[in-house]
């Protein structure tokens, strides 16, 4: 027999993965905010046996579940949806929704605070390969 892995075999290995990463981060998600399971799914409403399936890594939940568990920890769906691997982080994601969601700040401040962001985040990732370039000269 081959020891090589097809690449069906890579695949399913991919899937799973998955699903024990959303799992073991909805579990840290929980630990952290200090809800037992019992009470995330009930919040959640979903199962107890359910919930502990999906951070075992046995079930892969559903967009809809994953929107009804970060309801009950009180974090971004969004969060679960990239961690799922359902949709691509985007850039400056969180920041950018913030200060466009403040409905204290005007428009042209909303502006120039995100000018100001992106500017600080170019900055630091030009400065990223310069450093790496030192590193391996000394």
């Amino acid at each position: 027999m081959d020891n090589k892995k097809s690449s069906v075999d890579q695949a399913v290995e991919a899937v799973a993965d998955l699903g024990r990463d959303i799992g073991d981060y909805i579990r840290e998600q929980r630990n952290s905010a200090q809800i037992s399971l019992r009470q995330l799914a009930k919040l959640a409403g979903v199962s107890n046996p359910y919930l502990s399936q999906i951070e075992r890594g046995l079930r892969k939940p559903s967009a809809e579940i994953l929107q009804q568990i970060a309801k009950g920890l009180r974090i971004s769906a969004e969060a679960l949806y990239v961690q799922a691997g359902i949709l691509e982080q985007r850039v400056g994601g969180a920041v950018v929704d913030a200060v466009l969601a403040d409905a204290e700040l005007t428009e042209r401040q909303k502006q120039v605070l995100l000018d100001v962001y992106e500017t600080f985040r170019r900055e630091n990732a030009s400065k990223r390969p310069v450093d790496a370039t030192e590193d391996t000269e000394e």
